[in-house]
């Protein structure tokens, strides 16, 4: 399937939401009656840390090519670890903070003889971030990133790329969340010049959640880099298992191209299942 259920209008309208966060959104994460003690909470960490966290989902899963019967070549293992150091003991102006990041994404071919990796991809970032509050409650954050892409080869299977990122996230309401990023890509590999049609210029995305926030659902398109309306997208649901633990149930469909940065030309269509650890907050997109 060949997405393309999505134009430049919603990119915009998702923007503008980000934008106004700290002005026009009246955010419940949480129930009313909690969201005091969920914002005391959220600026303290952020005023005095932990300096050291998740900042994607951390994520195990295995799954295979949708449609069609699962092969040792169509199927595989794909794991994420994600973590965000803040560089800062002291909130910036305008209460903002710099922070560095590195996410780590790998496919693992467990189901070939020797049990090959496929691709890594090492993605290490530098940031700076500015939550927003309004009328006592969070209402989302602005960022701009700036970030590289890799898979660590070399030769004629070497990929890399940089990026300088403008990220946003608000919340709509204790159900409702929406991300966009929008990057201008700095290209230094001669083997994808053309990366940005498939790994495209900006994504966009909403987040929902139950009031008990056992479950979540996200879907996240990712905009090719051509004038038409086709998407890479991402779909995911969790349930969280136990509020005593931070083990959720996940699964992940995707749909398009650039899930890996070795075949970043290549349309994927793969579902998979696992495991999800959440950051303690807000996941990163």
């Amino acid at each position: 399937m060949r997405i393309g259920e999505r134009n430049i209008a919603n990119f915009i309208i998702v923007i503008l939401m980000v934008l106004l966060a700290g002005e026009k959104t009246y955010s419940q994460l949480v129930p009313v009656k909690n969201q005091k003690e969920f914002t005391d909470s959220l600026k303290k960490e952020l005023d005095y840390g932990p300096f050291f966290g998740l900042y994607k989902d951390t994520y195990f899963i295995v799954g295979t090519k949708v449609p069609g019967i699962p092969s040792a070549y169509n199927s595989d293992v794909k794991f994420q670890i994600s973590f965000a150091i803040r560089l800062t003991n002291a909130t910036l102006p305008w209460n903002s903070f710099l922070f560095l990041a590195y996410t780590q994404k790998t496919f693992w071919n467990v189901f070939q003889e020797s049990l090959p990796m496929g691709d890594i991809n090492f993605n290490p970032a530098i940031g700076w971030t500015k939550p927003f509050f309004n009328q006592g409650r969070y209402a989302g954050k602005l960022s701009l990133i700036l970030e590289h892409e890799s898979n660590g080869r070399d030769g004629d299977a070497s990929r890399s790329w940089n990026r300088v990122s403008v990220s946003g996230m608000a919340l709509i309401d204790e159900w409702l969340m929406v991300h966009a990023k929008f990057w201008i890509p700095i290209i230094d590999s001669g083997n994808n010049r053309d990366i940005t049609k498939y790994c495209g210029i900006y994504q966009s995305g909403v987040v929902l959640t139950t009031p008990n926030k056992k479950f979540t659902f996200g879907v996240t398109w990712v905009k090719r880099g051509n004038f038409k309306l086709d998407f890479n997208t991402i779909w995911e649901f969790s349930w969280l298992i136990s509020k005593k633990t931070n083990i959720n149930l996940f699964a992940q469909y995707y749909n398009g191209y650039g899930e890996d940065l070795l075949h970043y030309n290549q349309y994927r269509s793969m579902l998979r299942v696992g495991l999800v650890f959440k950051p303690k907050f807000f996941s990163e997109f």
